[in-house]
């Protein structure tokens, strides 16, 4: 089990971690050493500070969803 550090809330450390994840499954070079699976190698390098927020391509701005028309107004 990997140690989150206390200046980073568990939501955020999950997150970074998976992000980091994805990008090791895409073939980056991991940060830290050892034989470990790729959800573990994340998880050290993100409590290691090998990785910042900064480092992970999360998401770009979400756009809001554009709302369906209301059922009224839809002519059958």
């Amino acid at each position: 089990m990997i140690n989150r550090p206390d200046g980073i809330g568990a939501f955020k450390f999950a997150v970074l971690a998976s992000l980091r994840a994805a990008q090791l499954c895409r073939g980056c070079v991991p940060r830290v050493e050892g034989e470990h699976s790729v959800a573990v190698t994340a998880q050290m390098e993100v409590a290691g500070g090998a990785v910042a927020a900064h480092d992970v391509d999360g998401p770009a701005e979400v756009e809001a969803p554009v709302p369906a028309p209301p059922l009224s107004a839809v002519s059958v």
